[in-house]
């Protein structure tokens, strides 16, 4: 269905082809997965599929891609819109229309097919996707999540016999994600289409795919095979496969299934470190015998499973355990760094937050979790000024954000939103640091070494415009972290970034709460949050539902928990790095 002979494309303001002597062959019918680093070129791959590249991005096409038999370099996208329906990272790019009814039927109207099937395979792709809600909403007024559903139905309406897929999962919730990947499958598995689609959350996809295709450099030929097989060799792999890797498994597991029936001898050996979850989430950390502070997640100090508390533990354990679970000290007697406190928003004909109370402490962690909708970007804004409060209450270092000048409040909370362009507007990489180093009053190079920190080979002459989403993401993240505020937000921060660049990120963000800076994320990352955070707090329709130390939360919710967790259970192992330093 799709072939690749000897592709290579080279953009006009490089120096070195982005992706070079691509030979593939997809078949009818199957789910390709592209992966790779960041910045390897795979949106790229994908837009010589579509005939955006190089039609509409410009730059050097070498070779020839067909798709169904049509050569992509003389059918412009428009003559391929039968065939081919494309969902980029940006889903705001891609709208046309004003409501989710509308958006959903121009695909169709484009095409001239009937009003009585273009009514029925609205209806029907409402309801896949859980849309029927908001079929009158206009689109401006949708979370992040929710356009990029409206995005993906979109493209399956007109029913094209190829799907290309650019990161669709990255800004749904767990169960959103796994419904648009369930109607994928059955796409695939019922009606033969063929989807490529790029993702770097791996956990969520991998299982599902029939072949994987790896960019494992910038210019370098890809490799295809399946799962299984390239997750072997794949410089970026899910928690299930890393945590193969380290106990040894052969073949590699793919799903947290695969994983749990082999896990059984591994649970056996990490069951006399096992930490269990906190019984009492307003404890503070417990000191440990080193005069630290250790607790999965947050704070409570780990202890023996039932049952067990007769077993001596080593010494080597009890150490291993003292700086396993360390994470930056919280103490609650210290001032707080921002207070909401009966917070209502109402936004038109929604209620967004309803009674919302939440205390940031210095150096604390927090992860805002929940479906796609439920309030989390609306919190952010708030604290960092842009909403004003229907009711109740907001205050950030001592101010009240929307009454504090722009100028003055910059010094206090700084917030890096789900669409990092709109931080972005130098010519530059070189220009946008240049300038964020003057607007914190930094020293000389210090946003630049943070880009360098979160994705190293950045080079100072690109445009912001050339840049991958995952690319932009670092840049506009080192632009807000180069001021230190010392209250951070981040919405959705691991959106287009690989493994290696969230580990980079993870680390980055470790130290700036360690230096007792306070961090309140929004993401449908359960990973980063069993990687990050201390607490996490579960919105759902605009209200607290859960509030407490990771561990505690996490681990008992299906939808929340990460793939370490689930593979593990009931033992309270949140990450492969604990169960790494645990058996070593």
């Amino acid at each position: 269905m799709i072939r690749f002979e000897n592709v290579s494309v080279t953009y006009d303001s490089a120096q070195e082809p982005t992706i070079r002597g691509v030979e593939l062959a997809i078949p009818e019918g199957e789910l390709a997965l592209l992966v790779g680093p960041s910045g390897v070129g795979k949106s790229t791959l994908l837009g010589t599929v579509s005939g955006l590249v190089p039609h509409f991005t410009g730059g050097t096409l070498r070779g020839r891609v067909t798709v169904d038999g049509r050569d992509t370099r003389t059918h412009k996208p428009r003559e391929l819109a039968d065939l081919v329906g494309t969902v980029g990272q940006d889903p705001l790019a891609h709208f046309v229309t004003d409501t989710v009814e509308d958006e959903l039927a121009y695909g169709m109207e484009s095409l001239g097919l009937a009003p009585a099937v273009m009514r029925r395979r609205v209806e029907e792709t409402l309801d896949l996707l859980g849309l029927a809600e908001l079929r009158d909403r206009p689109i401006a007024t949708l979370s992040g999540g929710q356009q990029q559903r409206v995005a993906i139905g979109s493209v399956l309406t007109p029913h094209p016999k190829v799907l290309v897929l650019d990161e669709p999962t990255s800004a749904l919730d767990p169960a959103a994600a796994e419904e648009v990947l369930s109607v994928l499958q059955r796409l695939v598995h019922d009606l033969g289409t063929t989807v490529l689609m790029a993702e770097h959350r791996l956990e969520r996809v991998v299982q599902y795919a029939d072949q994987v295709v790896l960019l494992p450099s910038p210019g370098a030929p890809p490799v295809m095979g399946a799962p299984a097989d390239i997750m072997k060799i794949s410089p970026v792999h899910p928690p299930v496969v890393a945590l193969g890797h380290l106990a040894g498994w052969t073949p590699l597991p793919l799903s947290v299934r695969d994983a749990r029936r082999r896990a059984a001898v591994l649970r056996d050996q990490l069951a006399p470190l096992t930490p269990r979850a906190p019984s009492n989430r307003s404890h503070p950390p417990q000191a440990a015998p080193d005069g630290g502070k250790h607790g999965p997640a947050g704070g409570q100090a780990p202890t023996h499973r039932p049952g067990a508390e007769s077993r001596p533990r080593p010494a080597a354990a009890r150490r291993t355990l003292a700086t396993l679970f360390r994470r930056p000290p919280v103490t609650p007697r210290t001032p707080t760094v921002a207070t909401a406190t009966a917070l209502c928003i109402r936004r038109g004909r929604v209620e967004a937050l309803r009674h919302v109370d939440l205390t940031v402490a210095p150096g604390e962690t927090i992860a805002l979790m929940g479906r796609n909708g439920a309030g989390k970007s609306t919190l952010l804004a708030t604290l960092v000024g842009l909403i004003e409060p229907t009711a109740g209450t907001v205050g950030v270092g001592g101010r009240v954000p929307h009454r504090t000048p722009p100028p003055e409040l910059i010094r206090e909370v700084g917030l890096v939103p789900q669409e990092p362009r709109d931080l972005l507007y130098a010519d530059t990489v070189a220009a946008e640091c240049a300038t964020a180093d003057e607007d914190a009053q930094a020293a000389p190079g210090s946003c630049r070494a943070l880009v360098s920190a979160l994705l190293p080979g950045v080079r100072d002459d690109t445009h912001p415009r050339d840049l991958s989403e995952g690319q932009r993401l670092a840049l506009a993240l080192a632009i807000v972290l180069t001021g230190r505020p010392p209250l951070l937000l981040l919405d959705e921060p691991t959106r287009g970034l690989d493994y290696a660049a969230k580990a980079r990120l993870v680390a980055v963000l470790r130290e700036l709460a360690g230096q007792g800076h306070a961090i309140v994320l929004a993401t449908h990352d359960v990973e980063l949050a069993a990687e990050l955070a201390h607490r996490v707090v579960i919105l759902a329709g605009g209200e607290i539902v859960a509030d407490g130390p990771t561990a505690e939360v996490v681990v008992s919710s299906p939808a929340f928990a990460p793939q370490v967790a689930k593979v593990l259970a009931p033992q309270h192992w949140l990450t492969v790095a604990q169960v790494r330093e645990a058996l070593s």
